[in-house]
C-alpha cells in the first residue's frame, strides 16, 4: 500500500514537473519559429539519427546483458527486447517506472527473481550516472562554462559519491559491525530477509572486475552513438556543434531526467536542452527544434522496438515461432 502511494506521488510529481516545464518553453521559445527550423531539417541527417540512436540502446541492452552474465548467461536478443521493452514503459510512464517494468518483464520472461534482476538495473544506472556525471565535468571544464550549468554539475559529482557509497555498503552490508544484531532482528520477516538478499545478488555483479569492465566499454559505446545523434541534430537544423557541445548536451539532458518528469520526460528534456544550446549563444528557436527532433526520434526508435519486443515476447509465451 505504502509502495503504491508513493509510485502514484511520484509519478504525479513528475507530471506537474513536465507541465511546468512545458509552460516556460512555450512562453519563452516562438513556437512558430521553432517549427519554421524543423520544416527545413535535412532529411539525411536524420537518417543518420536514426541509426545512431538504434546503436544507443544496442549497446545498452549489450551492457546490461554483461550484468546479468554472472546470474544468468541470456542471449542478447532477448535482452535487447527487454531494454527496448523498458524503453517503451519510459514512453508512456511518468517518473522512470519502465526500469520496474523491464526488470519484471525479464525476470518473468526467463524465470529469474525479479528482484535480483532490479539490482542489476540499479547497478546500470549507477554506471550511467558516473559517466553523465564524468561527461558534464570534462565539458564545462572544457567549454569554461560557469554559473548554474557548473554548479549544476558539482551538485551531479556530489550525488554520484552518494551513489557509490550506498552501493558499497549495500553490499557489503552483511559485513558490517552489528550486522549479526541486525540480521537477528529482520529475521522477524522472513520475506523481507529474502528480498534483500536477492536484491543484494543483483547488486554484487558490481564486485566484479571483468563484469563491469565489459559494462564500461559498452556504456564508451552507447554515449558515444548519443553524441553523435545531437550533433547530427545540429547539423540537420543547421547549428554547428563542437564535441564538446555535444557532450555537454547530451550529459546534461540525461542529468535532468534524474528529476522525476512525466512520460517520456516530455518537457523537462526539451527545457534542458535549450537552456543548454544557449549558453553555447544558440538561438532559442534552433535548440529548440534541435531537441525536439532528437527527442521525436528517440521517441519514436524506442516505441517501435518496445511494440516489436512485445510481439515477440507474446509469442514466444505462446509457443509460436518468433519471426
Amino acid at each position: 500500500m505504502g509502495s503504491s502511494r508513493s509510485t502514484l506521488l511520484r509519478g504525479a510529481l513528475g507530471i506537474a514537473i513536465s507541465v511546468a516545464a512545458i509552460w516556460i518553453l512555450f512562453h519563452s521559445v516562438d513556437v512558430p519559429a521553432t517549427l519554421a527550423v524543423l520544416s527545413r531539417a535535412n532529411p539525411a541527417w536524420i537518417g543518420l539519427m536514426i541509426g545512431t540512436v538504434f546503436l544507443d540502446v544496442a549497446a545498452r541492452g549489450a551492457r546490461w546483458r554483461a550484468l546479468l552474465a554472472p546470474i544468468a548467461p541470456l542471449p542478447y536478443r532477448r535482452v535487447l527486447g527487454y531494454t527496448f521493452i523498458g524503453y517503451l514503459a519510459n514512453n508512456v510512464l511518468p517518473a522512470r517506472l519502465g526500469e520496474l517494468v523491464r526488470s519484471h518483464a525479464l525476470g518473468e520472461g526467463e524465470n529469474l527473481s525479479r528482484t535480483t534482476v532490479l539490482g542489476t538495473v540499479v547497478v546500470e544506472r549507477i554506471v550511467d550516472t558516473v559517466i553523465v556525471v564524468a561527461l558534464a565535468a570534462l565539458a564545462v571544464v572544457v567549454l569554461s562554462v560557469r554559473g548554474a550549468l557548473s554548479s549544476a554539475v558539482l551538485l551531479g559529482g556530489a550525488f554520484v559519491a552518494l551513489l557509490l557509497l550506498a552501493l558499497a555498503v549495500a553490499m557489503a552490508l552483511h559485513r558490517l559491525p552489528g550486522a549479526d544484531r541486525v540480521a537477528a532482528y529482520a529475521a522477524r520477516w522472513p520475506q523481507v530477509v529474502e528480498l534483500a538478499r536477492r536484491l543484494r545478488d543483483g547488486l554484487a555483479v558490481a564486485a566484479r572486475p571483468r563484469t563491469m569492465g565489459a559494462a564500461l566499454a559498452f556504456s564508451a559505446l552507447a554515449w558515444a552513438a548519443s553524441i553523435v545523434s545531437f550533433l547530427a541534430a545540429g547539423q540537420a537544423v543547421g547549428v554547428e556543434l563542437s564535441l564538446s557541445q555535444g557532450a555537454l548536451l547530451a550529459s546534461g539532458v540525461a542529468l535532468a531526467t534524474i528529476v522525476p518528469s512525466g512520460p517520456g520526460y516530455l518537457g523537462t528534456f526539451e527545457l534542458t536542452a535549450v537552456g543548454i544550446a544557449s549558453t553555447f549563444g544558440v538561438a532559442r528557436e534552433s535548440g529548440f527544434a534541435l531537441a525536439l527532433l532528437v527527442h521525436a526520434l528517440i521517441l519514436a526508435v524506442t516505441s517501435v522496438g518496445g511494440v516489436v519486443a512485445l510481439v515477440v515476447r507474446r509469442r514466444r509465451a505462446a509457443g509460436e515461432p518468433a519471426t
